[in-house]
């Protein structure tokens, strides 16, 4: 608890601490790989020890948000965000087919095997190459939801580059745990807006059922969030191919028992889309893992939440070699 309670103070102070080098607001770079554009951001100092973050499905680099970036950098990290393939202004080339969704959950719903373009291993790899691209041998890896089920692959293909590993709102796969809702993976599949209007409306919609229904947000915030994700950039198809991607993976259990990596499980007891057991089901079968469960915390980076989640994480980095 202690710990805890110095992390949440750190986060309150050192934004107001931080030096331009923190800011947020720096320029989207490029990644050319063979086949794959990687955008992606540095924020920080180079000589500081770096923190990967790996956003979750259909999520871009701004969905991480700028204060928690700026407390995380203001920890003494160079913090680097990015858009996964697919999503935000990463893009493919050549694009691959998109297989029928709706027949494809179907199969999943029915414990049947999936087609997907590309697996979430793929994807790790994508994250790998970025560092490998930026110079940097080892760093602190933080994923959230589809982000945290690329960073369990990236940690097993290359435990001696990760310093520390942060799984927030994840799951291990495991096909016996608590589902999501029918109603809430239609959301997530529903792809059927012909105008700005229908699809920020759609977006906000699934915003809402992904928040606290302790803490809703108003309408209107959910709007302007939907909106500025659009307007940055907009690949509706990315985003299911991203969906199948995650349905198409078996089970990671074993894959977490390898994993000999310092690791911290945060999850929310209110998440709707990966109730809290999925992340009591990680902890479980990583080895030495510490395990939070925030009262609340739903599936999104609500702003009531943001001070708790620092006030977990920080201690973790601090333990591991982040700068205190």
């Amino acid at each position: 608890m202690r710990a805890v309670l110095l992390g949440l103070l750190l986060s309150l102070a050192l934004p107001a601490l931080a030096g331009a080098h923190c800011s947020p607001q720096v320029a989207t770079r490029y990644l050319q790989l063979d086949g794959l554009r990687l955008a992606y951001q540095s924020i920080g100092r180079e000589q500081d020890p770096a923190l990967l973050l790996v956003m979750g499905l259909g999520g871009q680099l701004i969905h991480w948000p700028d204060e928690v970036v700026q407390s995380l950098c203001a920890q003494g990290l160079r913090v680097i965000r990015f858009d996964n393939r697919d999503v935000g202004l990463s893009t493919l080339q050549p694009i691959p087919a998109t297989p029928n969704l709706s027949y494809q959950v179907l199969r999943y719903r029915l414990g049947l095997s999936l087609q997907a373009p590309y697996s979430l291993r793929d994807m790790a790899v994508d994250a790998l190459a970025l560092m490998d691209h930026l110079h940097i041998p080892r760093f602190h890896l933080l994923g959230a939801s589809m982000g945290g089920m690329i960073a369990q692959h990236l940690a097993d293909l290359a435990p001696q580059r990760v310093i520390s590993l942060t799984l927030l709102m994840t799951s291990s796969g495991d096909h016996g745990l608590p589902p999501p809702s029918a109603a809430l993976l239609d959301l997530l599949a529903r792809r059927t807006g012909s105008s700005r209007a229908q699809v920020l409306a759609q977006q906000a919609e699934l915003l809402a059922a992904l928040g606290s229904p302790l803490l809703p947000d108003a309408r209107p915030d959910l709007l302007a969030e939907a909106a500025r994700a659009y307007d940055r950039a907009f690949n509706p198809e990315g985003v299911q191919r991203q969906l199948l991607a995650i349905l198409a993976e078996p089970s990671r259990v074993q894959l977490l028992r390898r994993l000999r990596v310092p690791t911290l499980v945060v999850h929310g007891t209110a998440d709707p889309l990966l109730p809290v057991m999925h992340g009591v089901h990680v902890a479980a079968h990583v080895r030495g893992s510490a395990l939070v469960l925030i009262p609340g915390l739903a599936h999104r980076f609500q702003g009531a939440f943001k001070q708790a989640l620092l006030g977990a994480v920080l201690p973790h980095l601090q333990a591991h070699g982040g700068r205190g």
